[in-house]
Formats: structure tokens, C-alpha cells, sequence
């Protein structure tokens, strides 16, 4: 399927279906149909069958432990359709994780909310945590996802309110094409050589000095077109030339060097973190999108955004506008007291122990503090995009930005 007609393709998929990476029996990673966790959160392996067909002619009744949850009971009817749903389970456990418990309020809607389990997000984790949305009086359902696509596809299909920071911001560009009006970026999380979050990295006995010497070297990505498309026109720019790029959960990318399986990766803060503490690998570069992509080392790289849905901003606009106010409370936490707030990356992310006070933490860019700058080099970021085909039209940043 052509890059530009992903976006319009989701639109179409529907709940609990998604798409993301799925590993094959010879350890290879490819694209294919995922199915949330939360549907099927009580149901029994089905491996043993051998496929669907098997299953199918097998003609057995393979009762569910518990009854499934009441999002994912809708639209499946008949028992062999949940026992369908049931085995997608078998298939992406690993890849879709499951969400911390649900932080209860006094009343109005309950606003599930998007995030992909990286540093970038500590506002939201934080805001959680210190009770700031319960003072609100808002009930906030934290979703965890294995990729930044996946909270995306959670949004245009109706399962997700909005997006935490650290969700990749072209994600969020190819929902709006899917789905024009689809979302307001309240917050992003901007990044460059002085906050760190992008970088190469490479075992730390490498020779390797310059991006160009990775050429003709494995290279791997964290999942997702963002991340790939980033890291191949990096990789171009920076005198490697054409490459291919194999895509690797972010979580793997320190194992994947010290097994010698690639010579270097394009990852995401807290990973280069993770290295050098284990005395596996070495920071080839740091903040590598800001120079390579925008042009200049210190402009701000939009690479992650916050966000609610249109949909959610119009039927609930007072919610919306408390929701936001206590999110920025958790900026501000981050600004202000930092060391207290990296305690609340436990629980969110795999960040715990001496790795907590280590890790980079992000910058943050509210909506209302966005200079005609920061929208020209978020623009930069997302034009990349469409002259690489990825979006299937340009992209405007500006009506995308959340409005008072």
C-alpha cells in the first residue's frame, strides 16, 4: 500500500482492530492487523489450533475465563466472534500493553487519553499522579500504547479522547488527513541539541564517528513511519546516503547493539540513558532532527504533541478547558520542580532506579506560548512529510493548534 494512503486507510478500520508491528516466527518485523488488549484481556490462547482455519473446523467451544469488557462486547454478537477477537490476543500481547488504573473523580466524562510510555509524556504522568486532574474534578483514563501510531488509530476511531506528550506528531498529521478537523494540539514537547530527546547511537567501542561512516551498516528505528522516514532522510543528509532502515521497538534497541545485531540505532531518550549506564553503547550524535531536518541545531523539533479530539473539544468544552489547565500544571511541575517529578516515570515507562535522575527531560511548549518561529519550523518538520510522499497532501500546522 502506498505510504500517502495510510492515513485514509485506518479511518476505515474499526475497533478493536489496529495496525502496528507484528514479529514473525524467524524474528522478522512487518505491518500487519493488531487487536487491543483490553478486549480481549480475559480470553484463552488459541495458539495451539495452528491458525484460523484450524481453529475454525475445530468446531470447539473454548469459553472465556470472565466476561470481556463492555467496549469490547459491542458489535461482537455471536461467541465464535469473540472467540475470533480472542485470538488476536495470542498473537500481539507483547505489543500492546495494558494501562495504569484509572484515576476516579467526582463526576462529568471520563477522558481517556493516549500515551506511548517515553519520558516525553511526564507531564500527563505527573498530572496524574499528584492528583491534579481529580482536583479538577475530572476522571482521566490513562491508555497505553506500543507505538505512537497506535494512539493515533485509538483517536480516529473513537476509543481515545486525546494524545499525551511523546506522541509522534506526524502520527497525528496522518489522522488529521484521514480525518480533517480530527484533533487541537494543546502542548508539544519540543527538542534539540540542548533538550535532548532525538539521537544516534552506536556500541561504545565503535570506530564509527559521523553519520556518514554508518554507511553500508545495519541501522535500525524505533516503529512507525515517523521515525523511519526521520531516520533515513538523517542518514542521507548527514552523507550515508540511501539506506534502508529496520524497524525495532525502542525497547530493544540497547539489546539489539550489545547482541551485535545492528550497527547503530535512531532512538528516543531514555534509551541512549540505558546504554551508557550499562557501558553498551556511546552517543553518536544528539538532537540530530533539529540540525539535519529543520536546519539549524537549536530550533525546536515538534516531534511530540499533546492533544484532544474536535470531537471531544465541542461536545465537552468546559472539561476540555480544565483538562488542559491541570495538564499544564504538570508542565509546570516539570519546569519548575523537576527532580520531584521524575519520580512519576515509574509506573508510566520502563524508567526506575538510578535510571530516573539520568534521563534528559523534555521541553514543553504550551499553545498559547507558540511564537510565529515555533509553528515556520513545526511546518519545516511536517512539509518534510509530504515531499517525501508520506502525507498524501501538505499538512497545515497552524488550524491544527489548539485556540483559546
Amino acid at each position: 500500500m502506498p505510504a500517502a494512503q495510510i492515513g485514509s486507510f485506518l479511518a476505515v478500520i474499526r475497533a478493536p482492530l489496529a495496525l502496528g508491528s507484528v514479529e514473525l516466527a524467524d524474528g522478522r518485523r512487518v505491518h500487519g492487523f493488531l487487536c487491543e488488549a483490553h478486549a480481549v484481556a480475559q480470553a484463552p490462547d488459541i495458539s495451539h489450533f495452528g491458525g484460523w482455519r484450524r481453529y475454525m473446523q475445530s468446531n470447539q467451544e473454548i469459553p472465556l475465563k470472565e466476561p470481556i469488557d463492555g467496549r469490547a462486547r459491542e458489535g461482537l454478537g455471536r461467541p465464535t466472534r469473540r472467540q475470533l477477537i480472542a485470538g488476536a490476543a495470542s498473537v500481539v500481547a507483547a505489543s500492546i500493553l495494558g494501562a495504569p488504573a484509572i484515576v476516579r473523580a467526582q463526576s462529568g466524562p471520563k477522558i481517556r487519553i493516549g500515551y506511548w510510555p517515553i519520558a516525553a509524556g511526564l507531564p500527563f504522568y505527573a498530572a496524574i499522579e499528584k492528583g491534579y486532574f481529580k482536583e479538577a474534578g475530572l476522571e482521566v483514563e490513562p491508555l497505553k500504547f506500543a507505538a505512537a501510531q497506535q494512539v493515533m488509530e485509538a483517536m480516529l476511531s473513537g476509543r481515545s479522547d486525546g494524545s499525551s506528550n511523546g506522541t509522534g506528531s506526524a502520527n497525528l498529521a496522518i489522522g488529521e488527513i484521514a480525518s480533517p478537523g480530527l484533533l487541537k494540539i494543546f502542548a508539544t514537547n519540543p527538542s534539540n541539541v540542548k533538550h535532548v530527546l532525538d539521537e544516534f547511537l552506536v556500541p561504545k567501542d565503535s570506530p564509527v564517528k559521523t553519520l556518514a561512516d554508518l554507511k553500508g551498516k545495519r541501522v535500525a528505528s524505533g516503529p512507525g513511519i515517523q521515525n523511519v522516514t526521520l531516520a533515513k532522510t538523517m542518514l542521507e543528509r548527514g552523507g550515508a546516503g540511501a539506506m534502508n532502515v529496520v524497524e525495532l521497538p525502542i525497547g530493544q534497541h540497547v539489546g539489539a547493539i550489545a547482541a551485535g545485531q545492528v550497527d547503530a540505532v535512531y532512538t528516543l531518550e531514555p534509551t541512549g540513558t540505558v546504554g551508557r549506564l550499562n557501558g553498551v553503547t556511546r552517543v553518536l550524535e544528539a538532537g540530530v532532527v533539529a540540525r539535519y531536518i529543520l536546519g539549524d541545531p537549536m530550533a525546536p523539533w515538534h516531534g511530540g504533541a499533546a492533544s484532544l479530539t474536535s470531537e471531544f473539544i465541542k461536545k465537552y468544552p468546559g472539561e476540555s478547558k480544565k483538562f488542559i489547565a491541570a495538564y499544564a500544571r504538570g508542565i509546570e511541575l516539570v519546569r519548575t520542580k523537576p527532580d520531584e517529578a521524575r519520580q512519576y516515570l515509574k509506573g508510566y515507562t520502563a524508567i526506575e532506579g538510578p535510571l530516573t535522575s539520568e534521563v534528559p527531560l523534555a521541553s514543553y511548549m504550551l499553545y498559547n506560548e507558540f511564537k510565529a518561529s515555533d509553528v515556520a519550523f513545526f511546518q519545516k518538520f511536517y512539509d518534510l512529510f509530504s515531499e517525501k510522499g508520506i502525507f498524501e497532501k501538505r499538512v497545515i500546522v497552524e488550524p491544527m493548534l489548539f485556540k483559546a
